[in-house]
């Protein structure tokens, strides 16, 4: 007796982990959906947004495939509410986007909301026509290398840190020990060759001269109206205009329909706990590299 309730036992708590295992790495919806546009009567506005840090390109690279697979979409929005992001994820989107508008015939219109600045600007130069409120906060066009220094706190609770390396600059940036001369001149290089290409993309698409650009990329952001001032931007305008705009290029009558081109995600309970602080300690606190096209926020 005393047997099988061991046994009992023992299997109630593998189904219990094998559950809980599920719960927490499993989705409570079905796997990842999107209903093809194309199969919908009518014409449409595709709908790409672009919320907050940009460091994974794939997602917005799915949608941008999505729309010029899709015989409905007739004009696409790119709605940007970003600080920015990586270098290499803010050109990917860009070069995408720029390919898109150069081999297709569908207009594509970048609505600026709250913040579209660095990286975001950077997407915003691959469409045929930006449009920001008056009060966006855009611009900041330049780069930004950070990374957190532990070694004077690690220096005064006692712990050391040693490393073997196969360069001299393998180890450039470490939290662990302070930078010499030149370690600052290898960074400032990658940065300055970074803000270059940022500065010629910026130049060839707006059609200025690059020391036209160079004097309003300093890093300083700009409100829609200084934006458009500046020949920065296109248009001043809110998201419905934007919509209205789209509407009138791709040949839309009435009223338009605007699809969202993000496919249904599974949610997962690891999603809502962790999520957000994941992408907080990896893209915020030095565990991905540091080589930004991004506006400082209050984050370090």
């Amino acid at each position: 007796m005393s047997r099988r309730k061991d046994i009992f036992v023992l299997l109630f708590f593998l189904v219990f982990f094998f559950v809980a295992l599920y719960l927490i790495f499993g989705t409570f919806t079905a796997d990842d959906t999107f209903k093809d546009v194309s199969l919908v009567s009518g014409e449409k506005i595709g709908l790409i947004r672009v919320l907050g840090g940009i460091y994974d390109p794939e997602p917005i690279l799915d949608q941008l495939d999505r729309a010029e697979e899709s015989s409905g979409v007739k004009a696409l929005i790119i709605r940007l509410e970003t600080p920015g992001g990586s270098v290499a994820a803010s050109q990917e989107i860009y070069q995408r986007v720029a390919d898109l508008r150069d081999e297709t015939e569908i207009p594509i219109i970048a609505s600026m909301g709250n913040i579209a600045a660095s990286g975001g600007y950077y997407i915003a130069m691959g469409v045929d026509t930006i449009m920001a409120n008056p009060g966006t906060i855009t611009g900041s066009i330049g780069v930004i290398f950070s990374f957190p220094q532990y070694y004077e706190l690690f220096e005064k609770i006692g712990l050391s840190h040693e490393v073997l390396k196969s360069g001299r600059f393998k180890d450039t940036g470490s939290p662990l020990r302070s930078m010499d001369k030149a370690e600052r001149q290898y960074l400032q290089a990658l940065i300055d060759d970074s803000y270059q290409q940022f500065i010629e993309t910026v130049a060839a698409e707006r059609g200025m001269d690059l020391s036209e650009v160079e004097l309003l990329a300093d890093g300083r952001v700009y409100t829609g109206r200084q934006a458009k001032e500046s020949n920065l931007i296109d248009m001043l305008g809110t998201y419905h205009d934007a919509i209205d705009l789209a509407a009138e290029l791709g040949g839309i009558s009435g009223t338009p329909d605007v699809v969202d081109l993000a496919k249904e995600k599974g949610l997962t309970l690891y999603d809502l706990l962790f999520g957000d602080l994941m992408k907080i300690l990896t893209y915020k606190f030095g565990l991905t590299m540091p080589l930004k096209y991004e506006m400082v926020t209050g984050f370090p």
